[in-house]
């Protein structure tokens, strides 16, 4: 993929010198708080790997986050085609995230996020950008909301990756943003 440059960060592939970076965010407690799993470093090397190569072949994914600055790698935002969501047809393209704490309330993930959605929107040409979240992570919610998705309350889901151990972590919210919308919005910023 060719980096994206935002005003504090660089969006791009992930790196060897990436693979700490990306075992901490899916192994720490805080981080993790609403998945019902966390990843060891070789299960974590292994998913990095895997959206590495998605990277490479599609030129867009769960992309590693840098700080311009400083060079370090934060966590990760990106867009990925989604399977997860039984109502949504499975080339719907989602928007995600995962930072590490120390970064949060930052405005990190808003402003890679409006980046993404650019290019979904601009260069993939999509029509409509979905995200999704357990009901009760506000954290996420909030961005959603801030990047101009809306809810479908309708579209709600229980997600079938989450076992029925965790019945707390299986219904999920879903937000969406058309690429009309999106357009009306930025040109209302002006």
């Amino acid at each position: 993929m060719t980096p994206i440059r935002t005003e504090r960060l660089i969006l791009r592939n992930w790196e060897e010198r990436d693979r700490a970076l990306f075992h901490r965010i899916n192994s720490d407690e805080r981080v993790m708080e609403f998945f019902p799993f966390r990843r060891d470093r070789a299960t974590a090397d292994a998913m990095m790997d895997k959206f590495r190569s998605w990277i490479a072949e599609d030129g867009y994914g769960f992309a590693a986050a840098e700080i311009a600055a400083t060079g370090e790698c934060i966590g990760f935002v990106g867009l990925l085609e989604t399977d997860h969501v039984p109502s949504l047809p499975t080339s719907t393209i989602e928007i995600g995230w995962r930072l590490a704490p120390e970064y949060w309330g930052k405005g990190y993930v808003t402003e890679a996020a409006e980046a993404w959605l650019a290019y979904g929107f601009d260069t993939l040409g999509v029509n409509e950008i979905v995200s999704f979240a357990v009901a009760d992570n506000h954290r996420s919610t909030a961005v959603m909301k801030r990047l101009g998705m809306s809810a479908d309350p309708a579209s709600d889901f229980d997600h079938p990756d989450i076992p029925d151990s965790h019945p707390a972590l299986k219904r999920h919210v879903l937000y969406r943003l058309s690429a009309e919308d999106w357009r009306a919005r930025k040109k209302a910023a002006g």
